[in-house]
């Protein structure tokens, strides 16, 4: 993972203590890449979350300063057909005060229920910032529950 959008350029696999694997997705959203490469990684990802049956859920990072983009929204449709968890993180809420950290959470979750109703009860909405330290202790929670006995 980088600070520089658009490094990840392939699958990046992390073994948790349990023994899982967590994959690290190519982040396209923001990437300073050739328009080639982005529909690469789109066509890529949209095969990845379809057709891995592995895969437990799905986590999304995104800027609590611009959630909810276009391609967050078309990896989500990607996804909901799986029927499998969904949990966004939204980061980097440091930047933001506290009413706006507040604001944009709900504006989120309305938008999620909005845009994809009972299916968004499948979906885990918080905010993050690894700077502060804020969230770690939840997403841990929640991706412990996804891995069940494993995460022992």
């Amino acid at each position: 993972m980088s600070k520089t959008p658009g490094r990840t350029q392939h699958i990046n696999m992390f073994r948790l203590t349990s023994g899982a694997l967590l994959a690290d997705l190519p982040g396209y959203g923001y990437a300073r890449v050739p328009e080639a490469m982005r529909r690469h990684w789109q066509h890529f990802i949209a095969r990845y979350l379809a057709e891995r049956a592995p895969l437990i859920g799905l986590l999304i990072v995104m800027d609590a300063r611009h959630p909810l983009t276009d391609l967050d929204t078309q990896l989500l449709d990607w996804f909901l057909p799986s029927g499998r968890p969904v949990h966004i993180m939204l980061t980097k809420c440091d930047k933001l005060g506290r009413q706006a950290q507040a604001q944009t959470l709900a504006r989120v979750r309305r938008a999620l229920d909005e845009r994809y109703g009972a299916s968004a009860q499948h979906f885990g909405v918080q905010l993050f910032s690894s700077t502060h330290g804020v969230g770690i202790a939840e997403v841990e929670a929640v991706i412990a529950g996804w891995l069940g006995p494993l995460a022992s």
